[in-house]
Formats: C-alpha cells, structure tokens, sequence
C-alpha cells in the first residue's frame, strides 16, 4: 500500500482536461524556476501557437492519457502517460504554488490506477530529486541513466530512467 501524504486524497482529485485548463497550464509553464527544474521543456515555454499545437495533439491523440490534477478545486496542474521511444511514459507538471504538498504523489497514486500499463516508465533531469521521489514512492525504481539535451538549460544533461513493473 502507498502511502499517502501531507494533504487529504479528498482535495486531490484528477479530471479529464478541458479546454479551459489551458490557459493555467500555460500560465504554469511561464514559471523560470518550474522550467529549469523538469529541463526537458518547449524550445520557446512562451510560444502560445506552439503550445496550443502541442496540446492538441495531447488531447486528440487516442493513445495519451491525460488528466488534470485538481487540489480543492483549483487546477494544481497536468498528468499525462504516452508512448516514447517504444515504451510507455508518465509525466507531470505542477505549478510552482502546489509544491511540496503531497499533490503530485498523491496525483500519480490516483493515475497509476487508471493507467493499467505496465512497465511504465518515467525520464526525469537528474538533479530533480523532488520528482524523484515522487516517483520512488509510488512504486518507480532507478534503472539507468541517458543523456538529453534540455532545452531550459541550453545543454545535453543526465536523465534519469525510472520504471514501474
């Protein structure tokens, strides 16, 4: 059993995204210290064209499952699981206000139960030890390590590989 964190599961809820989520999620990805943090980011974060293109595809694509991570009410920010380099991905995004609440643990939790594929797999930078272990307690173990070139820092850094059996 995972254990559950310094927020309620009540005020933690996930939802389908809708048109409207956009604009916060946008909004989100503006924020400096969140970009340099997950570092494999858009080229330009403030391209609104390139963003909507993007998200459309996220949200037509059959294959993408998508949720918006709700805290109270509030859009606490994005969840996603999608196919990369022939294995199945989970990634997510907080915005910055919503850190260090338990939210994005307790989002993946809600997700990973309805996203039946297994192994999932997640690629994170390095040195982002809170999405690590986010990650950790959610069942992901540490098996390698890549290198990618991250766009918010202007250079190829290490990736860390995660997997959940």
């Amino acid at each position: 059993m995972l254990a559950r964190f310094k927020t309620k599961p009540a005020e933690i809820s996930l939802r389908d995204v809708g048109h409207s989520d956009l604009n916060v999620f946008f909004a989100q990805q503006q924020d400096a210290e969140a970009n340099h943090m997950a570092a494999f980011t858009p080229r330009n974060p403030s391209d609104r064209i390139a963003f909507d293109k993007f998200w459309t595809h996220i949200r037509t694509d059959p294959t993408i499952l998508r949720r918006t991570i709700l805290w109270e009410g509030q859009i606490a920010g994005s969840i996603v699981s999608f196919d990369c380099m022939g294995v199945r991905c989970v990634g997510y995004w907080l915005g910055r206000e919503f850190w260090g609440h338990g939210i994005a643990t307790e989002a993946l939790i809600q997700f990973l139960e309805i996203e039946p594929r297994r192994p999932l797999f997640a690629r994170i930078a390095f040195d982002n030890l809170a999405s690590q272990r986010v990650l950790e307690k959610c069942g992901f173990s540490l098996i390698g390590h890549d290198r990618y070139y991250a766009e918010a820092r202007k250079t190829a850094i290490r990736e860390n590989v995660l997997r959940l059996t």
